[in-house]
């Protein structure tokens, strides 16, 4: 029997898909045969966000290299690269007449540049086409890799998010035996020396056993690599091969992390529950450039 800090709590109820922006959003996209990061994680907020005609576009197929247990992503080996998705993404964005594009992947170590340049053709696509006036990039780490964090940052987005996914003692535990807590805050920091302009964005995934002091120690190492916004979530296990849950945190904790971020410096914060790390994506920009 689950503990009390283990049951799901009734704030975590999710409305199931099936509005009208839903249903047009996954026609243009299996008419254009794109994927997203909203089906491929389970993400609990896809009725709210593709209702409101926004949509965390994934790039480089469905399939992901690497292996981390809290990802209902499916692993494997990739298909090569579809040369004609960036503009195929450029297309479908102007269709929905968005103002505003997250653009995401899964890790592809097969490529020689982690998929560096397929994102970079994907901006750039939507950037003349004028399809949306701001683009969200949401990256791997490339294995650290200066020259292909220095190509996407080259396309010009207006900012670029790679996630720490979990705090420094975890890390080995949660993600992928490739990625590494301190490689995610070097590129975070290179994506700011290459451009001090650009907004970067990084996300925590809370619930998966850490500490409140470790959380703040990951705040303060985000705060020092420069990174502008920060979201915070509760984890949700997608299956039960996945990491289980170790506590369903409270709304008002994930206040009082707002309310620390702020603090620390952070120009937007979004936490709560279910948010995720392209959440109100738009609105998090707003704030920032309105500060």
């Amino acid at each position: 029997m689950p503990t009390a800090a283990r049951r799901k709590p009734a704030w975590l109820k999710v409305r199931p898909p099936g509005r009208g922006g839903y249903a047009r959003i996954k026609g243009a996209l299996r008419r254009f045969g794109l994927h997203t990061v909203c089906e491929g994680a389970h993400c609990p907020n896809i009725d709210e966000c593709w209702g409101s005609g926004t949509a965390t576009i994934m790039l480089l197929g469905e399939v992901c290299t690497r292996g981390c247990r809290f990802c209902a992503v499916a692993k494997g080996r990739p298909e090569p690269p579809d040369p004609e998705e960036p503009e195929k993404v450029a297309q479908a964005v102007a269709e929905w007449g968005l103002d505003y594009v997250v653009l995401t992947s899964v890790s592809r170590d097969d490529l020689p540049d982690g998929g560096a340049a397929h994102f970079a053709k994907t901006v750039e696509a939507i950037k003349r086409g004028g399809c949306a006036s701001s683009v969200e990039v949401l990256i791997p780490d490339f294995q650290g890799d200066i020259e292909s964090l220095k190509r996407v940052v080259e396309a010009g987005p207006d900012v670029v998010g790679h996630n720490i996914e979990t705090v420094a003692r975890l890390t080995p535990l949660v993600r992928d035996r490739r990625a590494g807590y301190r490689q995610s805050f070097e590129v975070l920091a290179e994506i700011k020396r290459l451009e001090p302009s650009i907004y970067t964005k990084s996300s925590l995934m809370l619930g998966l056993g850490e500490t409140e002091e470790e959380v703040l120690e990951a705040m303060r190492d985000l705060r020092d690599a420069g990174v502008d916004f920060l979201t915070l979530g509760q984890y949700l296990q997608p299956t039960k091969r996945h990491l289980e849950v170790r506590e369903y945190l409270p709304p008002e904790r994930f206040e009082r992390y707002a309310r620390l971020g702020e603090e620390l410096g952070f120009l937007a914060v979004a936490a709560g529950p279910l948010v995720r790390s392209s959440y109100r994506a738009g609105e998090l920009f707003k704030k920032a450039r309105r500060r």
